[in-house]
């Protein structure tokens, strides 16, 4: 299990650059509000964290048809919580953003690595 740990942290890492890229690119660039830029960016890397984790943390037993459901109920309870904790923590931290997405992204990447081993793989 904790080899298949790393790999998803890997394979999560990759997501989450484009996550934030896509999360700083649309709050720099564009304007747009924090929490819808977090929910974006969040969409974008879970795209990315399916392939790679299909592909390569977890042993393939289901095929498409049945872990891209399963990963996208997971995912979007993801962004639902990611969601959350953006909203909350914006409203009363006083933090920059992008401490408030590192500490979203760890609650969501715990949460996401139990129910994709067991349910979603």
């Amino acid at each position: 299990m904790t080899l298949q740990f790393l790999r998803y942290g890997a394979a999560g890492a990759v997501g989450t650059a484009f996550h934030y890229a896509t999360l700083i690119a649309l709050v720099q660039f564009a304007g747009a509000p924090v929490v819808a830029a977090s929910t974006a960016g969040a969409m974008a890397g879970a795209v990315v964290n399916y392939v790679a984790n299909h592909r390569w943390t977890f042993t393939r037993t289901r095929n498409h048809a049945q872990s891209v459901p399963r990963f996208a109920a997971v995912a979007l309870a993801g962004l639902a919580t990611n969601a959350a904790v953006m909203g909350v923590m914006m409203s009363v931290a006083s933090a920059h953003y992008l401490v408030v997405q590192i500490t979203a992204t760890g609650v969501v990447l715990i949460a996401g690595y139990f129910a994709n081993r067991a349910w979603t793989f």
